[in-house]
């Protein structure tokens, strides 16, 4: 499934396209909070990750692989994060991406089936995907 892209991030698209503002790299963020990204999303709608030695992940906007479509998409590499069992179990709902400067949300993705960590060693892979 790609994310979906919400009213705050097609607006970063749209000034970005008209270079109205510069286009910034991202930050790859994981939410723990039981919350489905709709188009009036923000990036105050999720919670982030903040247990299980999580830390975000830092994405260089010349690192995406772009499709030229039709239809468009772009693919980053999958991510993975290993977690170290501590602060009880924990579910993740899904991941969303901001920008790095900004902090304005650019699109995000729930999960189907959101895994729950709990263990030394769990991991969360994922292949950012936008279209």
């Amino acid at each position: 499934m790609a994310g979906l892209v919400p009213n705050a991030g097609k607006g970063l698209a749209i000034k970005a396209f008209l270079n109205h503002t510069a286009p910034q790299d991202q930050v790859l963020k994981l939410f723990v909070n039981n919350y489905t990204p709709v188009d009036g999303s923000t990036a105050a709608n999720f919670t982030e990750m903040s247990t299980q030695g999580y830390a975000s992940k830092a994405l260089t906007g010349t690192s995406w692989t772009p499709d030229p479509g039709p239809p468009y998409s772009a693919v980053y590499a999958q991510q993975t994060w290993t977690f170290d069992g501590t602060g009880g179990a924990t579910t993740v709902y899904g991941y969303y991406v901001v920008q790095a400067g900004s902090g304005e949300l650019m699109f995000a993705e729930r999960f189907g089936t959101p895994p729950t960590i709990a263990s030394n060693g769990d991991q969360v892979k994922l292949t950012p995907t936008i279209s």
